[in-house]
């Protein structure tokens, strides 16, 4: 008896939407940036992610927020993850132009990260209600280089990557 083994192709992949992609990538940029930022705070400060999550509602909240307790530390949470979205979902709409001209996704994710630097640092933060701190380059250097590496690369690679397979299809 001659035994035959029959593959079959494949099951047609749905093509991603272009908010799914960004749903998803936003949640992995925001998971990556807050595991930095908590890092460094533990690095620095000795101190778990309370601190992280109670700053980031103080936006908000103001110094309330210092001295709330889980109800902060969650809206330090979705804050977060509102603005990762934004910022994944910006990029996401700007590519397909931003990257006719400037061909290096390696560029446009550092250009992107030192852009969303500069919108946190220079618009939302002084517009907010988070303490206010000196200016300190060293500081502002690893904050950068946090924002190119947890955010700007992965979600200038997703993009680059969700485009190239749209425009082959």
């Amino acid at each position: 008896m001659i035994m035959t083994n029959t593959f079959s192709s494949p099951p047609v992949q749905q093509e991603k939407g272009l908010f799914h992609v960004i749903s998803w990538t936003a949640l992995l940029t925001g998971v990556l940036d807050i595991a930095a930022a908590i890092v460094k705070y533990y690095i620095e400060k000795g101190q778990g992610p309370v601190p992280v999550f109670k700053f980031i509602a103080s936006g908000v909240f103001g110094k309330e927020a210092f001295m709330g307790g889980t109800l902060m530390i969650i809206w330090g949470v979705v804050f977060h993850f509102i603005i990762a979205f934004f910022f994944t979902s910006f990029l996401f709409l700007v590519y397909p132009k931003v990257s006719a001209w400037i061909k290096n996704k390696f560029i446009i994710a550092v250009i992107y990260g030192i852009f969303i630097w500069s919108i946190m640092n220079q618009v939302v933060l002084p517009l907010s209600n988070t303490p206010k701190f000196p200016f300190d380059l060293t500081q502002a250097a690893i904050a950068a280089l946090i924002l190119v590496c947890m955010i700007g690369l992965p979600v200038a690679l997703i993009a680059d990557h969700y485009y190239s397979q749209k425009s082959t299809r």
